[in-house]
């Protein structure tokens, strides 16, 4: 049962990911048969984001009133929905009202999986269910390019994502009492789980404590905007940079690029097996040391070829952050606020992606792209300190805790 269950987890993050790549492959054909300008491609993802935030943010309320089980179906059919009208879209009216249900199942759908999975399974299942968002995320263009080959038929990629979303719809409708099941096993586990493993804050904070409140929390919440938004800022401008700045063609450009997500891909792949041994923390802050040596590489006035190696090296590093991340939440701030605290997580990862390309460009725009490695170099480093300034603050909370202990059960 374990084993099925956790197969359809998987799933769903495959399907989550399907869509995110697919107005990129698409769009250089939907612009031309739409007529519309170049930068809509920019107000639509923006319009899905903005929707994904919303929905992050009362994800914790949602989940709570309904349980990840249907928030998850109604999520996926929400996102089935919309990737099926897009193809019948008439305007660009139609294609931002699509996007609206898309971003909004998104996020929902995001923040629940991944509270499941960081309250109920090992680190190695958090790291290889991000590896099959990568998946889905690799697949979504590939769907797309064999249909725009040749006879630019996007509408049928698009129609085919929708089809095997609404597959995984049917899968979760017939698991439905799976998904009870196996919640109510691991509320029989949670309650007899020794204090200790509760997380620093379980026994001072109660379900109306406000996540934000939480000491601890806002720190957490600036690493998530950092990565993501140095994630989504070096896959949006790499290819720019080094073909303006250092002269490489753009096919080869390209194609390095390419490698950063498969260095972020295998790598989740890899951290899987690496956190039977190594703790969540050692990871994070490895990767984040990591990824400052590859975005170090690409400031340094040295040939290419090295340059371009710093490209994988930083998705290698960025490939543990996120997941461990996100499966420390509960150790971080204690189960009873997880489910909340995830959803914010969430809608501030998706806020730095959203921002911090687009100020790239901006800056660039008032000076040169060669701003880009000095960028990536300073949102590391602000990642890595504020990332260790919590790993302080929490060390010390937890010294104080138990000494706290200590003394109440020396009185007692």
């Amino acid at each position: 049962m374990a084993t099925l269950f956790l197969l359809i987890i998987y799933l769903a993050f495959i399907s989550l990911g399907l869509p995110d790549s697919l107005l990129g492959a698409a769009w250089p054909v939907m612009q031309v048969d739409y007529d519309a300008p170049f930068e809509m491609a920019g107000w639509l993802f923006m319009i899905i984001a903005a929707g994904t935030i919303l929905s992050s943010l009362v994800s914790g309320i949602i989940l709570r009133r309904f349980g990840t089980a249907k928030v998850t179906l109604v999520s996926c059919l929400m996102t089935a929905g919309a990737l099926l009208g897009i193809p019948f879209s008439s305007s660009l009216v139609w294609l931002a009202l699509c996007a609206v249900p898309l971003g909004l199942g998104a996020g929902a759908v995001d923040s629940g999986l991944n509270h499941y999975v960081a309250a109920h399974y090992k680190a190695h299942h958090m790291s290889w269910l991000h590896c099959f968002w990568g998946v889905g995320a690799t697949l979504g263009p590939v769907i797309m390019a064999q249909f725009i080959s040749g006879q630019n038929t996007w509408r049928h990629g698009y129609l085919t994502v929708a089809c095997i979303q609404f597959v995984l719809v049917v899968i979760l409708i017939f698991t439905l009492p799976l998904w009870v099941r196996v919640a109510k096993t691991n509320k029989r586990v949670a309650q007899l789980e020794p204090e200790e493993n509760k997380g620093y804050f379980d026994g001072n904070m109660t379900e109306s404590t406000k996540p934000i409140q939480i000491k601890g929390v806002k720190l957490g919440l600036i690493s998530f905007l950092l990565y993501c938004g140095v994630e989504a800022t070096i896959g949006l401008w790499g290819s720019s940079f080094f073909v303006d700045a250092k002269q490489i063609s753009a096919s080869d450009a390209a194609k390095w690029v390419s490698f950063y997500y498969a260095g972020i891909t295998v790598g989740r792949f890899l951290t899987g097996f690496i956190t039977f041994s190594v703790s969540n923390r050692v990871l994070i802050r490895a990767g984040q040391l990591t990824a400052l040596f590859g975005a170090t590489l690409l400031v340094l006035p040295l040939p290419p070829n090295f340059s371009l190696a710093g490209l994988p090296i930083v998705g290698l590093g960025l490939a543990p952050i996120y997941p461990c991340m996100l499966h420390e939440t509960p150790v971080r701030f204690g189960r009873k606020q997880a489910q909340s605290i995830m959803g914010f997580q969430m809608a501030v990862a998706y806020t730095g992606s959203t921002l911090m390309p687009p100020l790239l460009g901006l800056l660039a725009s008032y000076s040169t792209i060669e701003i880009f490695p000095f960028y990536i170099v300073v949102a590391a480093a602000a990642m890595l300190l504020f990332s260790e300034r919590l790993n302080v603050f929490l060390k010390r909370s937890h010294i104080e805790r138990t000494t706290t202990s200590d003394v109440n059960h020396g009185g007692a």
